[in-house]
């Protein structure tokens, strides 16, 4: 192996089945690693980047351990670090297709082939997949150049760095108003911004939103965030009138859904209507052997989950191994 930007290119033996393969290296995939490597299994990460959603959130304040509250990026770090104390080698590279082999799905041990961008092919006894999902971007011009200097995807991580400063919330659906909500109860100043005429969130969300007294701006999308080392303002474009205009904000916080990225497994028909991933209360899928973790199966998105998920996953592969007994979820 050597080093390439904190992850491992893959010298690692194409033939060599692992008991183990990891997909993502978010906390779902560096504590499935950790557990699976403290049971004995022989295991690999696979991954296209390192700490997922958690790597870009600037503080995390509501993760146990860390009352002065910690960066996003340093806590993947010290998982990162935790990860490698357990021998566990981390491949950069894209998962492309993941396939049974030497059984059909529902008739015994299965080995499984991962196939990579890289045209690499690795072999295991079990997977998890933990790859997560992504937030949707508004994909504007400042969002990339913004993201943990004051544009968000979760209120409940970095909303309190917002104390009293102003801030608009992107969206329509009950996450945005759930979020909007969220963030005035702490005493940010919010402004939600929604590119149609009228809300699609639950009416109990909107009655509350009202209540609240919190402003909204209809038929509006934001076309740029502007910046020097951090987020000063947005530029707003009414959608019918065509009126374009500037607005003071410190912070960005973008709540237009989750892409789910896993058109890699879906031909396996263990994805919902959705992309997200089903799985039962021990991460199982309705493949046996395949377990998935974390954002990718629709939890409420926080680390605490993520993690919790990924210990019980990796114990599930842990009893897959040892005692195989053909049941799958529906």
């Amino acid at each position: 192996m050597f080093s390439l930007g904190g992850l491992t290119k893959s010298t690692i033996d194409e033939s060599k089945v692992w008991d183990v393969i990891i997909i993502g290296a978010g906390p779902a995939g560096y504590t499935a690693a950790i557990y699976a490597a403290r049971f004995g299994l022989e295991t690999i990460i696979i991954t296209k980047d390192l700490g997922g959603n958690m790597a870009i959130t600037d503080l995390i304040e509501n993760y146990p351990g860390f009352p002065e509250g910690i960066s996003g990026s340093e806590l993947s770090n010290r998982m990162y670090e935790q990860v490698k104390k357990y021998g566990v080698d981390v491949i950069f590279d894209e998962v492309v297709r993941i396939d049974p082999t030497e059984c059909a799905y529902y008739e015994g041990p299965c080995h499984f082939s991962v196939k990579t961008a890289n045209g690499k092919e690795y072999k295991s006894k079990t997977i998890i997949i933990a790859v997560g999902a992504e937030p949707r971007k508004l994909n504007v011009p400042g969002e990339k150049e913004f993201t943990g200097r004051g544009v968000s995807y979760c209120a409940t991580c970095d909303g309190p760095l917002f104390v009293g400063k102003e801030v608009i919330v992107v969206g329509g659906g009950n996450t945005a108003l759930q979020e909007a909500l969220y963030l005035h109860s702490i005493g940010v100043k919010v402004t939600l911004v929604h590119r149609r005429d009228k809300f699609r969130a639950d009416k109990i969300l909107q009655d509350r939103l009202k209540e609240a007294g919190i402003p909204t701006i209809l038929n509006t999308v934001v076309t740029e965030i502007k910046g020097t080392n951090k987020v000063e303002s947005v530029v707003l474009k009414n959608v019918k009138t065509g009126e374009v205009f500037e607005k003071k904000v410190d912070g960005v916080f973008i709540f237009i859904g989750y892409e789910p990225k896993t058109d890699f497994v879906k031909h396996l028909g263990i994805t919902d209507e959705y992309g997200y991933i089903k799985v039962d209360m021990y991460m199982r899928t309705k493949v046996p052997g395949i377990f998935a973790a974390g954002d990718i199966t629709n939890v409420f998105k926080q680390i605490a989950v993520a993690v919790g998920q990924g210990a019980i996953a990796a114990n599930s592969a842990k009893e897959f191994i040892e005692n195989w007994n053909g049941k799958s979820i529906e």
